[in-house]
Formats: C-alpha cells, sequence, structure tokens
C-alpha cells in the first residue's frame, strides 16, 4: 500500500495502524502527516469518541450573513458540477457551524441528514475530531483529510478538502469551503477546484465592501505595483510576505492584525515590531493612503526581513482534469474564471531573504529579498471600531469562559463582575431580587422599590461610599436600573452628571460619586428563560470616552449569558435545598433515650450535591443498641428518597431483632426490588446501590457485633487510648445479590468509643486515603474526650469545605450494664419450678425497691416461664435487668417462637400470651444461635 501524499494517492495502512497504536496508549513515531498527529492528540486531550459521532446542532444561524451571500453563487456552480456524483461541497462558518450545502444527487440528502451532516451541525474539531472543515479552522490554511486520517470511525470512508475563506480587506476568517466524496471517487483536481471556490468567494465577499474601503486598497495596489516595478529595475525584488517558516504559530497572523488595528486607529505613520513567538519578529509600517476622490486611510503591512537564504525557481503545477462550466463565462464572483495555475500554499511563499532568480548570463549569486504581506487597509475611524470589536469579543469570549463555573449563585454573580472589569467598566455591580439567592422564583414583574440585595462588587470604589455587599434597597422609577428592570433592556446614560433621575436615587451619595470621576453608567436587567432576576451596572471613570450604543450591546450580551447562568444557579439552589430538606427531615431528628451508649452525630451535606447519607440509633431489647451508617450511591432527591426508603426498612428489620448479617441480606433483597421495580424512565437513570455498616452492641455482655456491606469499617478507641480499625469482612454493596454477608465480634469494655463514618470524611481529591486515615486516628487518640468532642476533633482534622460527598459521623461512648442491675435463674425442666422462680423474683425486686412491679412480673415470668417448660427444651433461663425499664427474659434452646392469639370462650388455654402483651409495655421474640428469647418489659416508675 502506497503511503497518502498530497497528490491523493490510496488510503495509507500506516495511517490507519498509526490511529490505533495512539488510541491504544502507544507512542507514534510515523505514518500520518504532521498536521493530522498533531488533531489526534489534540482529540485526545478533549476525550473525543472515535466510535461516536454526534456533532452538536444549532438551529439559530444567520443565513444572511455577508458569508452566505458571496458563497451562494459559488456554490451553485459547484453543484453544476458535481451533478450526478456522490459529491457534496458545504459551508461552514468560522466556528465550524455548516450554514449551506449542495450534493451532487439528490438521494444523498437524505442520507446525510440522517447522519448529522446538514446545515446547523458543528464540526469544529473539538467537537467531531479530526476532519477537514475542523483542521482548517485550527491550521487556517486549506487542508485535506482522507479516509483513515479522520479521527471518528464515522468518517473512515470520506474524502475532504477545506479551503479557509479570508476577507480580503482584514485577513479576518469569515469560514470555510469544504469538498468532501467517498475516497474511492477523489480526483486530482478537486484540491484546485477548491482553491477558485474559495478566491471566488473572497472576490464577492471584497464587492460587498464600501466603496471606500475598495478605494483604498486599490489605492494601496497601484502604489505596490509602482515600488514592486522600482524594485525589479534596482535589482531588489519584493517577495510576497508569510510567517517565516510557519514558526509563528496559528496565533502570529491574530497578533499582527490586532497590532494593525491599532495602528490604523492611532491614524499616524509608525513602525513597530512585533514579536511573534518561537524568536520571530516581523516589523509592520503604517502608512497613509489618499485616494483620487480625496478618501484619507491607511495601511499596514508586514514585513519579515530574517528569512533564510534559499533559491526560487519557477513552478507551474499541471492542471489534469479540472471539470469546465459550459459556454463563455465572465470573470465576475459570481462565476469562478477559467481554471488558472492553483494558488500556491502560504507555506510555499519565498521567504524574506529569497535569492533571486538566476538570470540569462548564468548562474546568480543568492541575493537578499523582504517578504512584504498587507495586513489592514481602513480609515482611522474604522480601525479604531474594528480595534474596539476585537476586545468585544474577546471580552465574551473569556467571559464565557470564566462566568458560571459553579452552580452558586453568588459566585456566579461574582465571575461577572471580574468578568467586564477593566475592558468593559471600571465599576460593575450586581443587585439580585432575594428570592433569587434562595433559589426560588422572583416575581413575575419588578417594580419601583422592588427591594434588591446587592451581591457582588468590583472594580474601583475606594471613596465612592457605595452600598456595601449585602445592602438591601429598593430603585426609585427615575433610576436607570428601574427603567431597565422596567423595560427589560439596558439604559444608557453617557453623561451621568446630566442624569437627575440617577441623582434622585441619593443625592448626597450620588455626588461623592461623581467627584471621584465615575462619568458613565450602562444598566442592563438580568434576564433568563422570561424570568427577571436581577440588574447589572456598570460604570466607567477611567476611560474618557463615555458610553456608546455598542457598549450597551456588549454588556447586554454580556449579561444575556451571566443571566443563563445565575438561573441554572439558582434552579440548581432550589432543588439543592429541597433535597437537603428532604434529607434532613429523613434523617433522625433526636436520638431515642437508652442507657448502652453516649452518642454524639454530625452530617454535612456535600457542597455540590445532597447526597444519600444516613445515620441511626435504634434501641433493641435486652438493653442493647443497634448503630447503622449508610451511603446512596448518587446524589440528588433520587438518593434522599432512597435513603429514606432504606432507614425505614433497618428500622422495620431491627424490631425483629435479626442479626446484622441477616439484616444486610434482607436489606441487599430489598434494594434488588427497588431496581426491578424502576419504570425505565428518565427519573430511573441513576442506579440504585448503598453501602451499610450495622451494629449491635450490648451493655450486659460488652460485646459489639457488627457487618458491613462495602462500607468503611469502623474505628474503636479503647479507654486506654490505643486506637485501631478492627480487620472486619467487607462485603458485597447492596443491591449487588448473590454473596452472603459475614458478621465480626468486637469486645468493647466500658469507656470505649465506637465511630461510625462514611466515605465523605476520608475521600478527598487533594489527599491520600491512608493520609485522611492517619489524620483520623491521631484525631481520636484521646479517650478522654466526650463524644460531643471527639466530633468536633475529627472534623477539625479532616476539614471537608469542598466535598463533592455527604460526611456522616456517628460517635458513640460504650456504657456497661451494672452487675447489680442483672439477676439470672437457671430453670429446671420441672412445673413445679415455677413458683421459685415467681419467689426469687419478687425478692430481686423488692432489694432494688420495685415493689410496685412485682404483680405484673410475677404474672409475666409465670406464664414465660411456663410455656418455655411445656412446650420448649433446655437449657431455659431467667433474666431480669433493671434498666430505663424492667425487662423479664426466659430463654430456650427451641427455635420455635410463640404466636400470639385470640382464645375462643370455649378454651382452655392460649391466653397466657395475650395477657403478657396487655401488662407489657413491649414483647418480643429474638434468636439466638443457640434458641431464641421471649422478653417483655414495664415501664419503671
Amino acid at each position: 500500500m502506497i503511503p497518502v501524499t498530497d497528490d491523493w494517492g490510496d488510503p495509507d495502512l500506516v495511517t490507519a495502524r498509526a490511529r490505533e497504536r495512539l488510541l491504544s496508549g502507544e507512542v507514534v513515531l510515523g505514518g500520518p502527516r504532521g498536521a493530522i498527529l498533531s488533531s489526534w492528540q489534540r482529540c485526545q486531550l478533549l476525550a473525543i469518541n472515535p466510535d461516536g459521532w454526534a456533532p452538536p446542532y444549532e438551529a439559530d444561524l444567520d443565513l444572511d450573513a455577508p458569508l452566505v451571500r458571496a458563497a451562494g453563487p459559488t456554490l451553485d456552480w459547484l453543484q453544476s458540477r458535481i451533478t450526478g456524483t456522490r459529491a457534496r461541497v458545504s459551508l461552514a462558518d468560522s466556528q465550524g457551524r455548516k450554514l449551506l450545502r449542495r450534493v451532487g444527487e439528490a438521494s444523498l440528502a437524505g442520507r446525510l441528514d440522517a447522519v448529522s451532516d446538514a446545515p446547523g451541525f458543528c464540526f469544529a474539531e473539538h467537537t467531531v475530531g479530526t476532519n477537514a472543515i475542523g483542521l482548517a479552522l485550527v491550521e487556517r490554511r486549506p487542508c485535506h483529510v482522507l479516509g483513515p486520517e479522520h479521527f471518528t470511525e464515522h468518517t473512515q470512508h470520506d474524502a475532504c478538502v477545506s479551503v479557509p475563506i479570508l476577507n480580503p480587506l482584514d485577513g479576518h476568517l469569515e469560514g470555510v469551503i469544504d469538498f468532501a466524496c467517498d475516497v474511492a471517487d477523489v480526483t486530482p483536481d478537486v484540491e484546485y477546484l477548491m482553491y477558485e471556490a474559495g478566491h471566488a468567494i473572497e472576490r464577492r465577499i471584497l464587492e460587498q465592501a464600501s466603496e471606500r474601503e475598495r478605494a483604498l486598497l486599490r489605492t494601496y495596489v497601484a502604489a505596490e505595483r509602482r515600488v514592486h516595478a522600482l524594485a525589479r529595475a534596482a535589482g531588489t525584488p519584493v517577495a510576497p510576505g508569510a510567517l517565516p517558516g510557519g514558526g509563528g504559530g496559528h496565533e502570529a497572523p491574530t497578533i499582527l492584525r490586532e497590532k494593525a488595528a491599532e495602528l490604523v486607529g492611532a491614524g499616524r505613520r509608525a513602525a513597530v515590531e512585533v514579536p511573534l513567538g518561537h524568536g520571530l519578529t516581523a516589523t509592520l509600517l503604517c502608512r497613509p493612503l489618499v485616494t483620487p476622490s480625496g478618501v484619507a486611510g491607511f495601511a499596514v503591512e508586514a514585513l519579515f526581513p530574517d528569512g533564510p537564504l534559499q533559491h526560487v525557481t519557477p513552478s507551474t503545477p499541471d492542471i489534469v482534469g479540472v471539470p469546465q462550466p459550459g459556454g463563455p463565462q465572465r470573470a465576475s464572483a459570481d462565476t469562478p474564471p477559467t481554471p488558472r495555475p492553483r494558488r500556491p500554499d502560504p507555506a510555499s511563499y519565498p521567504m524574506a531573504g529569497t535569492p533571486d532568480m538566476p538570470d540569462a548570463t548564468g548562474p546568480a549569486a543568492p541575493r537578499r529579498t523582504t517578504g512584504v504581506q498587507l495586513i489592514s487597509v481602513g480609515e482611522q475611524g474604522i480601525g479604531r471600531l474594528a480595534l474596539a470589536s476585537r476586545r468585544r469579543l474577546r471580552l465574551l469570549i473569556e467571559a464565557a469562559a470564566h462566568i458560571g463555573t459553579t452552580l452558586d449563585v453568588t459566585r456566579t454573580a461574582e465571575e461577572l463582575v471580574r468578568a467586564a472589569v477593566p475592558e468593559l467598566a471600571d465599576l460593575a455591580l450586581v443587585d439580585l431580587a432575594e428570592p433569587v439567592l434562595r433559589g426560588e422564583e422572583p416575581g413575575s414583574s419588578f417594580e419601583a422599590g422592588t427591594m434588591l440585595r446587592r451581591t457582588a462588587l468590583h472594580g474601583f470604589h475606594e471613596g465612592l461610599s457605595l452600598y456595601p455587599v449585602g445592602h438591601v434597597a429598593g430603585f426609585l422609577a427615575t433610576t436607570p436600573q428601574a427603567r431597565c428592570l422596567a423595560a427589560g433592556r439596558a439604559v444608557l446614560e453617557a453623561d451621568l452628571r446630566a442624569a437627575p433621575g440617577w441623582k434622585a436615587q441619593d443625592p448626597e451619595r450620588v455626588e461623592r460619586i461623581l467627584a471621584q470621576g465615575i462619568h458613565s453608567l450602562i444598566t442592563v436587567p438580568l434576564i433568563a428563560r422570561g424570568v427577571t432576576l436581577g440588574v447589572a451596572s456598570f460604570y466607567r471613570r477611567t476611560q474618557p470616552e463615555p458610553y456608546e450604543e455598542d457598549d450597551a450591546a456588549l454588556a447586554s450580551e454580556l449579561a444575556t449569558r451571566a443571566a443563563l447562568c445565575l438561573d441554572n444557579a439558582r434552579r440548581y439552589t432550589r432543588e439543592r435545598a429541597t433535597a437537603l430538606t428532604l434529607q434532613r427531615s429523613l434523617l433522625p431528628r433526636e436520638l431515642p433515650e437508652q442507657s448502652a451508649v453516649e452518642v454524639a452525630h454530625r452530617y454535612l451535606p456535600a457542597q455540590a450535591d445532597v447526597g444519600g447519607d444516613w445515620f441511626d440509633v435504634i434501641p433493641l431489647s435486652g438493653a442493647r443498641v443497634a448503630l447503622v451508617v449508610g451511603d446512596v450511591v448518587g446524589h440528588g432527591l433520587h438518593a434522599a428518597v432512597t435513603m429514606g426508603r432504606l432507614r425505614t426498612a433497618v428500622h422495620s428489620f431491627a424490631t425483629l431483632d435479626l442479626a446484622p448479617d441477616e439484616l444486610l441480606a434482607r436489606l441487599d433483597d430489598l434494594v434488588i426490588d427497588f431496581d426491578r421495580s424502576r419504570t425505565g424512565g428518565p427519573d430511573d437513570a441513576e442506579i440504585i446501590g448503598a453501602t451499610c455498616l450495622y451494629a449491635v452492641y450490648d451493655p450486659v455482655s460488652q460485646s459489639c457485633t457488627l457487618a458491613r456491606a462495602a462500607h468503611p469499617p469502623p474505628v474503636v478507641v479503647h479507654p486506654d487510648g490505643t486506637v485501631e480499625t478492627p480487620d472486619l469482612p467487607a462485603g458485597p454493596p447492596l443491591g449487588l445479590g448473590g454473596l452472603p454477608f459475614e458478621t465480626g465480634e468486637l469486645h468493647l469494655p466500658e469507656g470505649s468509643q465506637l465511630v461510625l463514618y462514611s466515605d465523605g470524611l476520608i475521600e478527598d481529591r487533594d489527599r491520600d486515603i491512608d493520609d485522611s486515615l492517619d489524620l483520623l486516628h491521631r484525631a481520636l487518640a484521646h479517650p478522654d474526650r466526650t463524644p460531643e468532642q471527639t466530633c468536633r476533633a475529627v472534623l477539625d482534622a479532616l476539614p471537608t469545605p469542598h466535598s463533592s460527598d455527604d460526611v456522616t459521623l456517628l460517635v458513640a461512648r460504650t456504657r456497661a450494664l451494672p452487675p447489680a442491675n442483672i439477676a439470672r435463674w437457671d430453670v429446671p425442666d420441672d412445673p413445679a419450678a415455677v413458683s421459685d422462680i415467681r419467689a426469687a423474683a419478687l425478692r430481686q425486686l423488692s432489694e432494688w425497691g420495685l415493689d410496685e412491679a412485682a404483680f405484673i412480673t410475677e404474672l409475666v415470668l409465670s406464664e414465660l416461664v411456663s410455656n418455655a417448660i411445656r412446650h420448649a427444651k433446655g437449657p431455659i433461663q431467667v433474666r431480669l435487668l433493671r434498666d430505663r425499664t424492667l425487662i423479664c427474659e426466659v430463654s430456650d434452646g427451641s427455635s420455635t417462637a410463640p404466636h400470639l392469639r385470640h382464645a375462643a370462650d370455649t378454651d382452655e388455654g392460649g391466653r397466657g400470651l395475650f395477657l403478657v402483651a396487655q401488662l407489657a409495655d413491649r414483647w418480643g421474640t429474638r434468636y439466638t444461635p443457640h434458641g431464641k428469647v421471649i422478653w417483655a418489659s414495664q415501664p419503671l416508675g
């Protein structure tokens, strides 16, 4: 296979293989052309998907722009040349958006529309990868891209040629004309044909220029001809100008044009040396011109005096197979002229210092020439306006990059005022309606006196006595701010000294402002999606010229873009507040009373969005307590709602006294059911999943049983100050299914601290997780602190001001139930033992001073012990616990649980358990590895 060349050879397998190596992360040393390889590398940095094809679409196109009017006839002429073929030609603007399209076959249009190759779609390199249109915009020169040189798979079968269209007056890039066809159909004449088409469009753009501009250009050309004639007569020819060797980069033409606009706007003869980077310089010469009709202007030329010496030989490329229009053609912009030698690529222009051609008498010695290039022709006023236009465009581009970087209303307002100073204003202010700052919808209309809060202020304001940020006030109806809000458009006050309506707001303060040099004002309403959010005010002080209508238009454009960002931030604030309110409402407001642990907790929502973290403290039977921390995958309302459902489920399962591993297994099944029950709508796009840590602490045995589902393990702080992270089985995340959960058991002496947390506490983009764990351990190494003090110390050691995830922290200091508050008796398997147990229990209650509970306790124990002896198997044990309540427990070796039922009038039994349920405050059954425990509690006092 022959490598691809500029003569359009067959597709090169080397290029295709080089692309594969690049995509796989290998170093590419050869194969594609330099421009193609550079484009591929840019596409990789932009994370463009090589297997995808999704050019963005923009319906708001200006199809009456000068470029479109200039290109229409040429595109029609090109269509006549490609009729009956599968080729197509397109016109794109300077942003890569296709404006016009012509096809050789009518059926081809439908197929192109189906793949988004139609007007309105953007083919810039940063949106769809390497293609001829995008590359011509980046390189600013004619480019072709053939088959495997395209970055995306979708365009691998295309061959494309694109030629940039420059404004002949100032060199500004207006757009690109593109030819595309199947790789197999490309012919050598295509490149020349597109050169001529681009040249014809440029001529029509020139024809659309004003007569004054064209007269200046004709004067310049006539003068240049005389200069060239004199130079040739003197033996010092002047070569066409170009940037030496292309080393100045793509920024060089822009630098030269901007500097040329400054020189024309200054309106005087000048010579300025301009650095282009990479050690290259150019000299700009600005000289006056006067047309025969008296139009005065200036021409700016670039001289490149340091080019290399090289010989130049004449070269006229052969033109083969160029289709000719039928019939005689007139030389106009409507019809491209008869084919002539190809317009040379700028990279092939003779550089400064190129030797002259050899003369007729023998070989010529190298002689130095001077490279000259016309940069701009214009009048002083036009130059000033052009320079101002470029500055405004630069301001809008920079503002688009710096406004709206966050979804915070106040931060966005601050970005707006910083973008406006100092290019547009010396002082910029933003006042927003109070509901906007809360994320609420502002009123449908603004009336005079509507209260606005000053949200952002930037620029010169020393000694101005301005209302500070945070000040709330309304504007009088006569002020520019109130007028622009009422009219919905910008209001310009070119001379503030002659603006009584502005002065009426606060005459004394206004006089102090005027005394500091403020002289001009533009106020613009901040309107987005039909909703008025507030007003932006731009003041001018250091620039002597007052604001003009062009400045008001720029301020309006800037405010429009900022208003959309503000509205996005407002909507986000509202959604985040809603999610946060829901999240907090679903979390425990007050922890229940229990004696097993002393607890403190913290919940910090994520900076960007609310997550699905939760925690809980659940009292269990036998004076035990369950500690729970969980984290739902995702953020926003979806995560908050899922968290609420899971927390409710954990409460329900906990009342069944399930072991931690069994509880997580049931919770896992529930999450899987959540996922299966989704409707598949847009609100169900997020994956349902969660992590959880469930721990049960028993103050009687001082043991803690834990199980976790992919949640960070707890940290234990022993009474002696030792800090450790116990090695517990991790378990799978909830919602994965199919894998078992395992439990671990810890002994926690009284005074130990069990610290449970979510991963948001230790995960930070700027900190390694091992470093976070080390900081956490050091912050916890103080056993004398209370749980509340421990929470504060941990958050101080691990600050999370910009966390992208919620932070949940639960600290529990263990307590032990005193041995004196525990009574146990083993029960023989004999019904006669019931009376002995009753008597022993009554004595114990008397020792505890609980004689008033003796009657109910005697009845409960009689029923529970009798049932155990009659229906269960040994060993049987009775335990009384004196805690916040009096707890009676009867354990046996059977796993069969009793059931509460309503006995009929004729039944001789079945009323005992019903009686227990009526007499006790709560009762229930829990299972142990060796059987079960039936318990009943009654309040004390």
